[in-house]
């Protein structure tokens, strides 16, 4: 019935914590849209929706007014500047009364582009979460796959947000340098995460939608794919170095072949020991099958 009411450009994509969420596009497809192992927006132009069109479509569903929660797709909504994103904030915050979160994708680049007061307003206003894709803290890997940012400048924006109360959801790519930047990619993922203490933290497996050269011309050079129990590795690697606080630590996707779940610090140990299980015993491991992390 919603879908009625609202011109989604497909596809349509949200993090998997956001199922019930009401979403609004912003934009179409991602701003940057040149990493390597991203296929989401590859079939999308990048612009921004006139504000008067996403008004329109909050406006007519200002009959649900048990709204909690909104989602700003597409790719990195939190792109537009200060002045269109409160505008959108402010209309949401007026048209639904009960709503208490709105969350976006973000770039490290979209969250530098703004003052510290401007952040702190959007906190202020409602937007309390920002999802982000860090991939890797490799600087010569993420050179690699074109992410067009660095460990630095990851550090500078997350931390930045987190000053000014937002809240973060970060995300890690195993698998992502393959053979050669294995050791490095789980270290240096580590030392950013560290760094951030984000409030939550997320693993995917690399996955290549269209085949493995595919994903080799787009980044320019030798791959070797993990194994899952290479993966595995990696995995324990970089746990065994996070210095956490409290951050709640999720790899469960559907592209995960170990389930994992706690939280950092405290269920380091706990992590560690199941991870260990598997590759010390990797005969009798029970991993999730093929059909399941295709879903």
């Amino acid at each position: 019935m919603i879908n009625n009411y609202l011109n989604y450009n497909e596809p349509l994509f949200r993090p998997p914590s956001e199922a019930y969420s009401l979403i609004f596009q912003l934009t179409h497809g991602c701003s940057w849209n040149n990493c390597a192992f991203c296929e989401m927006y590859t079939s999308k132009k990048f612009k921004l929706r006139k504000e008067e069109d996403v008004f329109t479509e909050i406006e007519s569903l200002s009959y649900k007014t048990d709204v909690r929660k909104v989602f700003l797709a597409d790719g990195n909504a939190f792109v537009l500047s200060y002045d269109k994103l409160s505008a959108v904030v402010r209309k949401l915050n007026d048209t639904f009364p009960k709503l208490n979160r709105i969350s976006a994708y973000a770039l490290p680049k979209d969250i530098l582009a703004k003052t510290d007061e401007e952040l702190s307003s959007l906190t202020g206003l409602g937007l309390k979460l920002l999802y982000v894709g860090i991939e890797s803290g490799d600087d010569e890997l993420l050179k690699i796959i074109n992410k067009g940012e660095c460990q630095d400048s990851t550090t500078e924006a997350l931390i930045k947000a987190r000053k000014a109360g937002i809240k973060l959801s970060v995300m890690i790519l195993n698998g992502l340098g393959g053979e050669r930047y294995l050791e490095q990619h789980a270290l240096n993922s580590a030392k950013v995460v560290n760094a951030i203490q984000p409030e939550y933290l997320s693993t995917l497996v690399l996955s290549m939608p269209y085949g493995l050269e595919h994903f080799k011309n787009r980044c320019n050079g030798e791959f070797l794919q993990l194994s899952p129990f290479q993966l595995i590795y990696e995995m324990g690697l970089f746990i065994k170095n996070l210095k956490l606080e409290n951050t709640i630590f999720r790899s469960d996707h559907a592209s995960n072949y170990l389930l994992l779940k706690g939280i950092l610090n405290r269920d380091k140990a706990e992590l560690l020991d199941r991870i260990n299980e598997v590759l010390d015993n990797p005969e009798a491991a029970t991993l999730r099958p093929e059909w399941m992390r295709g879903l």
